[in-house]
């Protein structure tokens, strides 16, 4: 049969970026808590394209997906971008998993327990004789205006942010350790459940440690530079300001 995506191409314009999203697929990622935990993928799957190709095979983008099997676990994911390249002649591969992932968590002061939910993604590009890992958090956090407490004379204002952390390493990391070490840098950390005597303890707690969004970057960034195995890091803050019609925002990218 005809091969239409083989032809030539006269426009001389080559495409960085080539494939498929928004596949689900499921995914087994190893647990620090529960050894194990399985949840649903969202995956981009993406080659480069030479100029003088008029398209891609895009179906084999998807075998390339399926013949890990039904679940997929971080190895089948890392090693992705090497079959694309093979498969697909590229020069360069990129692999893409956004997921939810939960954690148990008991309420400070009951124990009462609830799954809260956060954010992570994993990239990972291969070129002819290189790989890039990059692993990504969105971690939901409280944070206490200083300023608001320092002036007013009853209480300070308060809200929810988010915090979203990217990582390279040179040893894995536990999803669990970057989490924690972003609700550490916050005024407090968010939880499914609370009873009375909880939300009185989490009140206070975040009331007794006030951060801007950028002392929220440079807690979280600090961590990270501290930390032997992380080799870079990109942290981004956004406040949902609650007495403003704005967001707060800041970013700190090192290593």
């Amino acid at each position: 049969m005809q091969d239409t995506q083989n032809q030539p191409d006269t426009r001389g314009l080559s495409i960085d970026k080539v494939g498929v999203k928004n596949l689900r697929f499921p995914l087994r990622i190893k647990d620090r808590d529960h050894s194990e935990q399985s949840t649903v993928a969202v995956v981009s799957l993406a080659v480069d394209l030479p100029h003088h190709f008029k398209g891609t095979h895009m179906s084999r983008f998807v075998e390339v997906l399926h013949a890990h099997g039904n679940v997929l676990t971080v190895a089948d994911i890392a090693s992705m971008p090497k079959e694309l390249l093979q498969r697909l002649h590229a020069e360069k591969a990129h692999v893409e998993f956004r997921f939810p992932y939960f954690r148990n968590k008991k309420a400070p002061v009951t124990g009462a327990e609830g799954l809260l939910d956060y954010g992570v993604m994993f990239e990972v590009t291969a070129g002819l004789d290189a790989v890039d890992f990059v692993v990504t958090v969105e971690v939901p956090v409280t944070t206490l205006c200083p300023c608001s407490k320092a002036i007013s004379a009853r209480g300070a204002h308060n809200q929810r942010g988010m915090v979203t952390l990217a990582v390279r390493f040179s040893k894995p990391v536990w999803i669990e350790d970057l989490l924690e070490m972003v609700e550490a840098s916050a005024s407090s950390e968010l939880y499914s459940v609370l009873k009375r005597p909880d939300e009185k303890a989490v009140t206070e707690a975040a009331y007794d440690n006030p951060v801007f969004v950028e002392d929220l970057v440079r807690n979280v960034a600090a961590r990270m530079k501290a930390h032997p195995d992380i080799t870079w890091f990109r942290v981004e803050a956004e406040n949902y300001e609650s007495i403003h019609n704005h967001n707060a925002w800041a970013v700190i990218e090192g290593k």
